[in-house]
């Protein structure tokens, strides 16, 4: 999730790219660099940490005048965030400049047929491939269009990409596949962004790209061809939002943008993940597969949101791998004195990779010689550099502080955790793990039918503005959906909500039951264990003591509709995969909630995005 700027026109390129990448600077901060056409050459600088860096830099050392050029914030993927990984890459020659955003899954590959070609790469990164074999193409005679167009016949995975030729100052090109590119369509020059807010000071005209398009400004205009170099069209449209709205994406609020970015975020996060045989591969796996098959006892630690993906991936390792599997707060583990030995799994979640009660549990595992893996969205951060394993969850930055799309990833890496040792112990056949990724691949497109329901839930939310406790129910996966949809109610909205396992009603909970209180029901899917209807039975429990009862409840279950007084539809999937789309509308209900009662969504009262201290 990457900031991208590309322009042409009559201004200083090194200006006017700098200042879009000031206003992207949310969507990527390890590094930022820039290039610029000069005199048949390509002059560039880049600096790690955040774009004031590279503008030090700039004051101190300016590039030539130029008026075509390209930048990029970046948030790191394949390889640590510092200065050689920093974009734009160069070819070998030094003629092409690129930026990415996204991921090419098949980089190890190109990458070792460059290498035996004797290339040399200076980075760690996928995008210096694509940067290599542009460069290849435009030497080869093509102009900068045409290599765009047969490079990213040979790429596989998701991408934005824009180029510049040393030798071609008339234009800058462009490629996107499944990846977000915007045209800024101005008079005598033009622009590429991220999103409309690199270019909303210049111009509000502006051309949306479809999959698999490559894009040429100039100038004089804009032409768009697929892939295989037939012409094409992009969706003209008006920017009427302000500079604040634009940045998030013509959302009130980062959290509301970062909650409908999620489909895109679940599918990023799933990339990459196959071998050519079709085994399932992760990130940083830098433990051997006899180190795993000799693990006998997995124990999660997280604290809070990551806390409760912790839980869901209790039911997921336990299911498919029959490893028992503890969930622990961080915060506690190291003061229980723990049972760890060399055969113990210590599996540690955190947004940041800086969470200090997760860092310093973690350090006490390895001291007991037990191998520690990381789930972590923040390459280069401490966590995943003391871990002996990571899986990264590409989901981007993550600007509000309430965690939406980084939950979801973070439960996307435990499911893939989960399959990954099934396929090492071989616990589970071949054709079953790749039924359940399979199922994986479907979760954006469902995610996206939830989020369709946005405004019914929306006005549920706003009739409950003046309500003082909620109370959230669910069973099995469900129960930490509960849980996070009361934590996110507490975050937000600043009132009392609590998650319950629905069997424990009867136990002590169902004395806070009394006329009209909202009670949030996270109904199983039919047909596991008689979950289904132990739930219903839970919901009439409530009711009959006036409970006002909101349902989510799978497509096609009409035994619900008798027991619900509003009901949200959720897509069939199965019982373990259901938090995935379960947790969504109690993420838009939070938000609207709080919205309502005129809280501050992103920076919620007393909270901080990451916690250092413990």
């Amino acid at each position: 999730m990457c900031g991208i700027v590309g322009y042409v026109g009559e201004r200083q390129a090194q200006d006017v790219v700098i200042e879009g990448l000031r206003r992207l600077e949310y969507r990527g901060y390890d590094s930022a660099g820039i290039a610029v056409v000069d005199a048949g050459r390509i002059a560039s600088a880049t600096k790690a940490g955040k774009l004031a860096n590279l503008e030090k830099i700039l004051a101190e050392n300016p590039l030539p005048a130029s008026t075509t050029g390209i930048g990029h914030t970046r948030w790191a993927t394949h390889g640590a965030p510092n200065d050689v990984n920093a974009h734009p890459h160069l070819g070998s020659t030094g003629r092409v400049a690129l930026v990415h955003n996204g991921i090419i899954e098949n980089f190890a590959d190109l990458r070792a047929r460059l290498e035996a070609d004797d290339h040399v790469l200076l980075s760690e990164t996928d995008t210096e491939v694509a940067a290599h074999l542009l460069e290849l193409q435009v030497e080869s005679g093509v102009d900068l269009t045409t290599a765009m167009q047969r490079v990213c016949q040979r790429l596989e995975g998701a991408f934005t990409l824009v180029a510049v030729d040393g030798q071609d100052p008339s234009r800058v090109v462009a490629a996107r596949r499944n990846s977000p590119l915007v045209v800024g369509l101005g008079e005598g020059e033009n622009f590429l962004g991220s999103d409309v807010a690199a270019f909303i000071e210049h111009t509000r005209e502006a051309l949306e790209l479809g999959q698999d398009q490559v894009v040429t400004i100039t100038r004089e205009g804009v032409e768009v061809t697929t892939f295989d170099g037939e012409p094409a069209e992009g969706t003209r449209f008006h920017v009427d939002w302000d500079l604040s709205a634009a940045e998030k994406d013509g959302h009130d609020w980062f959290m509301r943008k970062e909650i409908f970015e999620q489909p895109r975020a679940v599918a990023d996060s799933l990339l990459g993940r196959h071998t050519r045989e079709g085994n399932l591969q992760l990130d940083e796996m830098r433990l051997s597969d006899q180190e795993l098959r000799d693990i006998d006892k997995i124990i999660i630690i997280a604290c809070g949101t990551s806390f409760y993906a912790g839980l869901v991936a209790k039911y997921a390792i336990e299911h498919w791998c029959r490893i028992p599997v503890e969930v622990e707060l961080a915060s506690e583990f190291r003061y229980r004195d723990p049972i760890l030995d060399y055969s113990t799994l210590v599996v540690a979640i955190s947004q940041s990779g800086e969470t200090a009660d997760t860092l310093q549990a973690i350090r006490h595992a390895r001291a007991q010689r037990s191998k520690v893996l990381a789930i972590c969205n923040t390459n280069g951060s401490t966590i995943p550099r003391e871990s002996d394993a990571v899986i990264y969850t590409h989901a981007g930055p993550e600007i509000g502080v309430a965690s939406t799309k980084g939950f979801l990833t973070q439960l996307v890496a435990c499911y893939l955790l989960a399959l990954y040792l099934a396929q090492v112990k071989g616990t589970r056949y071949g054709d079953e793990i790749s039924d359940v990724v399979r199922q994986l691949d479907a979760i954006p497109e469902q995610i996206e039918s939830v989020l369709a329901q946005a405004e019914d839930v929306y006005a549920l939310a706003r009739a409950h503005v003046d309500t003082k406790s909620v109370l959230f129910l669910g069973r099995h996966a469900g129960y930490p959906v509960a849980l996070e949809g009361a934590l996110k109610l507490k975050e937000l909205a600043y009132i009392h909500a609590e998650g319950f396992a629905a069997g424990e009603l009867k136990h002590g909970p169902i004395a806070l039951v009394e006329e009209g209180l909202p009670v949030l029901c996270v109904v199983p899917p039919r047909g596991r264990d008689h979950l289904h209807e132990k739930m219903i039975s839970g919901i009439q429990e409530v009711r009959a003591r006036g409970a006002r009862t909101i349902c989510l409840a799978e497509e096609g279950d009409t035994s619900i509709e008798p027991y619900a007084d509003h009901l949200i539809r959720l897509p069939k999937v199965p019982v373990l995969l259901q938090p995935l789309v379960a947790v969504v509308p109690l993420q838009l209900f939070a938000c609207e909630l709080a919205t309502a009662m005129g809280h501050d969504v992103d920076q919620p009262r007393n909270l901080a995005k990451s916690v250092t201290v413990e």
